[in-house]
């Protein structure tokens, strides 16, 4: 987390902004965006989004890159990573090339997760159950996948997810835009 708040206060530097600057461009607080910065606090995507938003940055610009410039991504170059406060590993599988518009990720839900923050956004996603049981809950409706089944969806649709077992389950993720 500190990385992630390192970079923000470098980008919030190079602009020329103070904190309470970013914090009206963003809705978020002075004292929340100063313990980011700090590493103090953990980051919803969320907020991170709006971070992005207010520095012309994609999502990804926070994060650790692999660098290679190569279609393949190599067993050796996946590097799981979680966001801040939340138990669900992410390794992303995208190759590295400019324009890209898809977002393939490994998504690894923990046992007996309760409901995630709910999403709204543009873009599509769709999800391939690898192991495991998950819910998704879309528009309000609940749909409960196991091992083998699919499901995709507008990402406007307000949406979250859950692992109502003891088992931990992992998924396939192909979403739009790019996000990390």
């Amino acid at each position: 987390m500190k990385n992630i708040g390192l970079k923000i206060k470098n980008l919030r530097f190079e602009h020329g902004m103070t904190l309470k600057d970013l914090s009206k461009k963003t809705a978020l607080s002075v004292s929340f965006l100063s313990q980011i910065e700090r590493g103090t606090s953990s980051l919803a995507i969320t907020s991170l989004k709006k971070i992005a938003e207010a520095f012309g940055v994609e999502m990804s610009h926070f994060f650790n890159e692999v660098e290679h410039h190569q279609y393949v991504t190599k067993k050796e170059d996946q590097e799981p990573f979680k966001i801040e406060g939340q138990s669900t590993k992410y390794v992303r599988f995208s190759g590295r090339f400019p324009e890209r518009k898809l977002e393939p990720m490994l998504v690894t839900i923990a046992p007996n997760e309760p409901y995630s923050e709910q999403f709204s956004h543009p873009g599509e996603e769709f999800y391939y159950v690898l192991k495991g049981t998950v819910t998704f809950k879309v528009e309000g409706q609940e749909h409960t996948l196991t091992k083998g089944e699919t499901i995709h969806f507008p990402s406007e649709k307000s949406h979250q997810w859950s692992n109502p077992t003891d088992q931990e389950a992992i998924l396939l993720c192909v979403l739009t835009p790019v996000i990390f």
